[in-house]
C-alpha cells in the first residue's frame, strides 16, 4: 500500500469506529451499536500499523488520524451545546471540538507508536496481546487522567453481541481490550504470510471462549430476583434554550413537572435532572411543601432532580428523594461533575466567558453514596454522564447487603439537540446494567427515557424528544458480579496492572526504531 494513502484509510477507519457505538444509518438499526463495524475499523489500524516496519513515527501517525477521526466524529454533537445553545462562533466551536479530539487522540497515537515499534518480532498471539494492553492503557488514560472523559470507548459497541458476555467479568474497558486483541487476530488472519496460521489459531482460540455463554453468566439466577416496583418516568422536553428562562421554561417545568408528580400512580415516580431548576427556597410558596406532602403520606415515593444548596454553603447538583415517613428529603449529589458545565479549570474562565450558557462551580458529592430505600429496593441515583464510569458505581457494592438492587439515571442531555449523543448515552447506560446485573431506569429531558433490564435489554422507551411519561416495572436484582466485587475494592488498578505489564515485556523485544 502507498504510504500516501495509510492516514486517509486510518480516517476512514476512525470514522467508522464512531459509527460502531451508535449506528448513525437507519438502514444499520438507527442508533443501535454495531459490534462488527468495531471489530472491522480496529482491525483495518492494526493492519495499518502492521505495515509501519517497526517505525514508532508512524504508527504514531496512523494512531493520531484514526483517534481524531473516531473520538471527533464520537463527540461532535459538542458543537451544538456551544454554538446552538452557548452562542459561541461556529469555527471557535468547531476548533474547540477538534482541539478536544486531539489531545485525546495523544493517548491512542503513544499506544499505536509502542505497538509499532515491539510489533515485528513478536509472534500473532503475542502481537494481540501487545496490542490489546497498549489500546487498553490509552482508554484508560483517557478516562481516568483530567477528571476523565471516556465517552464513546470501543467496548460501548458491544452492548449486544458475542463479547457482551465478558462484561460482568471485566467491564467495558475488559470488553475493548478483547476486542483489540480479536481484531489483531483478525487483521492477521486477512494476511498472507508467515504469521498468518498463528493469527489464524488465536482468533479460533478466542472465539472458542466466546462460544461458552454459561461461563460468562453464572449470576442470572431466579434466586437473585428482588421484587417488582411500577414506575413513572418523566421527560419534559424543556427546550434546551428556554429551561432556564424565568419567563418560559421554568413556569413550564414547574407547571407540567408538578402536575405529573402528583397525578403519578406508580410506586416511584422519576423526574430528570434539574427538572425543578430552581432552588427549593426559590420555587413558589408553598410548591416544594405541597410536593412533599404529597409524598408523605400513601403508598408512592418519588425521586426529582433538582439543585441544592445555598450561597454560603455552595450548590449541588442534586437527586431529592420524597417518601413517607421521612424526617428530611434523601438526597443525593453530582459526584463526578462536567468540565466547563458544572465546575470551570483552572486558567479557563476565559472560554466559558464566551459563552452565554449558565455555568458555574458545583461542590462535589462523595462517591459511594447511600441508596433510596423505597418498596423493597435500593435505588441508586446517577446524573447524567456519572453513569460513563463504572469504577465509581462499583463503590456502592463493598457490602453486598447495601449494594443497589436498581440504579436511577437522571440525565438532562438537551444541550446536544436531536443528535447521535441520545443514543450513546443509551448504549453506555446498557453497558453498566451488563457489568453489575442491575436495571438501570432512565429519566431524561429529552430522551433516551428508558426501562434497561439487568441484561442490558431495554425493556421500554418514550420516544426522543417529545413530553410524556413512560410507566412499567422494574425487577431489581440482588447478588454480586466479579466486576462489581473487584472494583469495588480495587478500582481499575487490576486493568492498569495487567496492561502495563503485558505491553512493557513487548518493549523488551527491539531496539526503538524511527
Amino acid at each position: 500500500m502507498r504510504r500516501a494513502a495509510r492516514p486517509l484509510l486510518a480516517l476512514a477507519a476512525g470514522l467508522a469506529q464512531a459509527a460502531s457505538i451508535a449506528s448513525p444509518f437507519a438502514a444499520w438499526g438507527g442508533g443501535a451499536p454495531l459490534w462488527w463495524l468495531q471489530l472491522l475499523s480496529l482491525a483495518l489500524l492494526a493492519g495499518l500499523l502492521d505495515d509501519c516496519a517497526g517505525s514508532a513515527r508512524r504508527g504514531a501517525r496512523l494512531g493520531l488520524a484514526f483517534a481524531v477521526a473516531w473520538l471527533a466524529g464520537v463527540f461532535w454533537w459538542l458543537f451544538i451545546s456551544m454554538h446552538t445553545y452557548g452562542g459561541l462562533a461556529a469555527p471557535l466551536a468547531a476548533a474547540a471540538v477538534l482541539a478536544l479530539a486531539l489531545g485525546l487522540a495523544l493517548y491512542y497515537a503513544a499506544a499505536a507508536a509502542w505497538y509499532a515499534r515491539c510489533a515485528p518480532r513478536l509472534g500473532p498471539a503475542a502481537r494481540a496481546a501487545l496490542f490489546a494492553a497498549a489500546w487498553l492503557l490509552a482508554e484508560l488514560a483517557r478516562g481516568r487522567w483530567f477528571t476523565g472523559f471516556p465517552w464513546g470507548a470501543a467496548g460501548y459497541a458491544h452492548v449486544q453481541g458475542p463479547l457482551a458476555g465478558l462484561a460482568p467479568w471485566v467491564g467495558a474497558y475488559g470488553v475493548g481490550a478483547v476486542a483489540a486483541f480479536l481484531a489483531v487476530a483478525l487483521a492477521g488472519a486477512a494476511r498472507r504470510g508467515a504469521g498468518r496460521r498463528g493469527a489464524l489459531l488465536a482468533l479460533a482460540g478466542a472465539c472458542a471462549v466466546l462460544a461458552l455463554p454459561p461461563l460468562w453468566r453464572p449470576w442470572d439466577a431466579p434466586a437473585h430476583d428482588a421484587g417488582t416496583l411500577s414506575v413513572a418516568l418523566l421527560q419534559g422536553n424543556i427546550p434546551q434554550d428556554e429551561k432556564f428562562q424565568p419567563g418560559s421554561g421554568v413556569p413550564l417545568a414547574l407547571q407540567w413537572y408538578g402536575e405529573q408528580l402528583r397525578e403519578a400512580r406508580a410506586q416511584l415516580v422519576v423526574a430528570p435532572e434539574t427538572a425543578l431548576p430552581l432552588l427549593p427556597l426559590q420555587l413558589p410558596d408553598g410548591y416544594w411543601d405541597a410536593l412533599r406532602g404529597h409524598f408523605g403520606q400513601g403508598a408512592q415515593a418519588a425521586l426529582v432532580g433538582v439543585p441544592l444548596g445555598s450561597l454560603r454553603a455552595g450548590y449541588t447538583n442534586s437527586v431529592a428523594g420524597l417518601a413517607p415517613g421521612q424526617a428530611a428529603p434523601y438526597r443525593y449529589d453530582k459526584h463526578h461533575l462536567v468540565p466547563f458545565g458544572e465546575f470551570v479549570p483552572p486558567l479557563f474562565r476565559w472560554f466559558t466567558d464566551l459563552m452565554d450558557i449558565p455555568l458555574g462551580d458545583f461542590n462535589r458529592g462523595a462517591v459511594g453514596q447511600p441508596s433510596f430505600a423505597w418498596g423493597g429496593q435500593r435505588l441508586a441515583p446517577n446524573v447524567c454522564y456519572e453513569d460513563l464510569f463504572g469504577e465509581e458505581l462499583a463503590a456502592r457494592f463493598t457490602d453486598p447487603a447495601q449494594a443497589p438492587t436498581v440504579f436511577v439515571n437522571v440525565s438532562n442531555i438537551g444541550w446536544f439537540g436531536d443528535s447521535v449523543a441520545i443514543d450513546q448515552h443509551l448504549q453506555i447506560s446498557r453497558m453498566r446494567t451488563l457489568e453489575f446485573a442491575r436495571p438501570m431506569l432512565r429519566a431524561t429531558n429529552t430522551g433516551a427515557t428508558a426501562i434497561i433490564d439487568h441484561r442490558g435489554a431495554v425493556a421500554a422507551a418514550l420516544p426522543r424528544l417529545t413530553r410524556g411519561v413512560l410507566e412499567g416495572e422494574v425487577q431489581g436484582r440482588t447478588g454480586t458480579t466479579p466486576y462489581a466485587w473487584w472494583a469495588a475494592r480495587f478500582g481499575l488498578a487490576p486493568l492498569w496492572l495487567l496492561g502495563l505489564a503485558i505491553a512493557a515485556t513487548g518493549g523488551f523485544r527491539r531496539p526503538w526504531a524511527a
